[in-house]
């Protein structure tokens, strides 16, 4: 299942901060569970997670991979075919595709992979739980901040004609119909949920993602009706490229939204 809040983006962002001194853990922890319910880490009793054994909750294991070195964070947002942020090991790579999420976690000796999942317990509890998968130690290549906007806004230019050829004929919902129209009014454009320390730009990016985002998941949801088979496909191709631009923005501003 993927969480419909992107609790890697978040923890990436404040976790940098708090690392960085730009926020407290408090602060931090707080942005993160907001929206999602209590996270935990569920590590195993094999030394893989340094400090961390069995279930803690994510405040309390953050405190501990500090005192074990843990020096920066890592966004990935990959999916089958795109495995944007990944550096494997294969556990690894197979849970974070599948959760289409995962964060890279730098230690003094090592590289952590944390995987997100939502946690249910009984009848009102939810929650996020956090698995952690050994990763290999080197960087992931992702673009870089302007690279990724420069993409984005190639994306915009590309695909907006081709949902639009689309819309002509197909009878789309509301919401997709409102969600293409505040791409061009800028006055709409949300809070990017960034924290203090972060760039304009990084402020930026990360907030037109956010718009191009709707688009995409109610896009997906909705391909219109009355469409013929070839704008089946022109509004599948303008959602890849989309989805695919969406991706390397979130990941370029997130990650360094305290660089």
């Amino acid at each position: 299942m993927v969480l419909r809040e992107l609790s890697s983006a978040t923890l990436v962002a404040w976790g940098n901060a708090w690392l960085t001194g730009q926020a407290g853990l408090d602060d931090a922890v707080d942005t993160v569970e907001h929206g999602t319910g209590p996270h935990i880490l569920a590590a195993p009793d094999t030394g893989l997670v340094p400090g961390v054994t069995g279930e803690q909750p994510l405040r309390n294991a953050l405190a501990d991979l500090r005192s074990h070195g843990i020096s920066a964070l890592r966004l990935c947002l990959p999916v089958p075919g795109d495995p944007l942020g990944l550096v494997g090991e294969a556990e690894l790579n197979i849970a974070a595709i599948e959760a289409r999420e995962a964060v890279l976690v730098r230690m003094y000796d090592r590289q952590l992979g944390l995987v997100p999942a939502e946690d249910r317990r009984g009848s009102s509890y939810v929650g996020v739980r956090w698995t952690p998968y050994p990763a290999t130690d080197t960087t992931p290549q992702i673009p870089s901040l302007p690279e990724a906007e420069q993409q984005l806004t190639h994306a915009i230019r590309d695909c907006i004609p081709l949902f639009e050829q689309v819309t002509e004929l197909a009878d789309w919902g509301p919401e997709v119909t409102a969600a293409l129209e505040d791409l061009r009014d800028p006055r709409q454009a949300p809070g990017d949920g960034l924290p203090p320390g972060s760039s304009q730009r990084a402020h930026r990016v990360a907030a037109l993602a956010e718009r191009l985002t709707v688009v995409v998941r109610l896009a997906d949801a909705d391909a219109g009706t009355g469409i013929t088979t070839h704008q089946i496909a022109t509004h599948a191709t303008a959602l890849r490229m989309l989805d695919r631009a969406v991706r390397r923005a979130r990941v370029a501003a997130y990650g360094a939204a305290n660089q």
